[in-house]
């Protein structure tokens, strides 16, 4: 194989950026120089027809906790049209897109190869050519930053229901049974300091506005595309330190209870405590 000679201070150069960017070789540098230059003749090509406020990207707020990551329900363009599609379950690369700003893929959908999970707008995450993904391959951090990138977009979601500001083509009764069946297939555990956007059995919940706690003992419907009732049991006090009383939660409080952000899930309780505390039958 040929040799390409640089000089001393060119290969030094070629050093840094390896051991800064974490490359495996200097092979591994080039090609990425290579291909920068590739994205930056793009841009340039893209910037004299298409007008500069849609050349970048268009996702992401204020709010939103990262840059050039964006669950792609709320994406309306991208830098230079490039994207990398991820799936938060398994951490799998799904596709790699270009496409025209503004973007046209509210109701792309997706079977993750990997973990086989299907995929719609509300919980892929679109990657943009900004976003370090091999530094944080390296690193070991990818899938937190997905995960958080995802539990974030469904948090902010769900308040914008609970104020009326979701989008006319949004339903919140939907939208809460598909996080609630999208959480229980990642099996994600969920932080303790964001409101819930799931409910489920051996979970206890605390009741924000009331300031009850809520054991989810079992569901007592089987509703395919709809939030099931649970039969639960509800505290005014800690479980610990008081008596419940059970009763039959209606599917429609349960989803009042999510989209208004009322429930935070109590961390204190072993999810073991529901089925060593249901009434023996006889």
């Amino acid at each position: 194989m040929a040799t390409i000679r640089v000089r001393d201070w060119t290969k030094e150069q070629i050093e840094e950026i390896r051991d800064a960017e974490s490359h495996s070789s200097h092979d591994s540098v080039i090609k990425s120089l290579l291909k920068d230059r590739k994205l930056a003749k793009y841009a340039d090509d893209a910037a004299e027809t298409v007008p500069a406020s849609t050349t970048e990207s268009q996702t992401n707020g204020p709010d939103t906790p990262f840059d050039d990551l964006t669950v792609l329900g709320e994406l309306s363009g991208a830098d230079n049209g490039v994207l990398f599609l991820w799936c938060p379950s398994c951490g799998n690369e799904l596709a790699h897109l270009t496409a025209d700003n503004p973007l046209g893929l509210s109701v792309f959908e997706i079977e993750c190869q990997r973990c086989l999970t299907h995929l719609d707008r509300h919980a892929i995450v679109a990657i943009e050519i900004g976003y370090p993904i091999e530094q944080k391959l390296v690193d070991d951090c990818l899938q937190d930053d997905l995960k958080d990138c995802v539990v974030d977009y469904w948090d902010r979601t769900l308040d914008s229901a609970a104020v009326g500001a979701l989008a006319d083509d949004l339903d919140p009764e939907y939208l809460a049974w598909q996080f609630d069946q999208y959480l229980r297939e990642f099996s994600w555990a969920w932080p303790a300091d964001v409101p819930v956007v799931g409910f489920a059995s051996g979970e206890t919940y605390r009741n924000t506005a009331t300031d009850e706690y809520l054991e989810v003992i079992e569901p007592v419907s089987e509703n395919r595309n709809a939030m099931d009732s649970f039969k639960i049991r509800r505290y005014a006090t800690e479980p610990a330190t008081g008596d419940g009383e059970t009763e039959i939660l209606d599917s429609t409080t349960v989803v009042d209870h999510i989209v208004n952000r009322r429930l935070l899930l109590d961390s204190r309780t072993d999810s073991t405590s529901v089925s060593e505390s249901t009434e023996p039958t006889t």
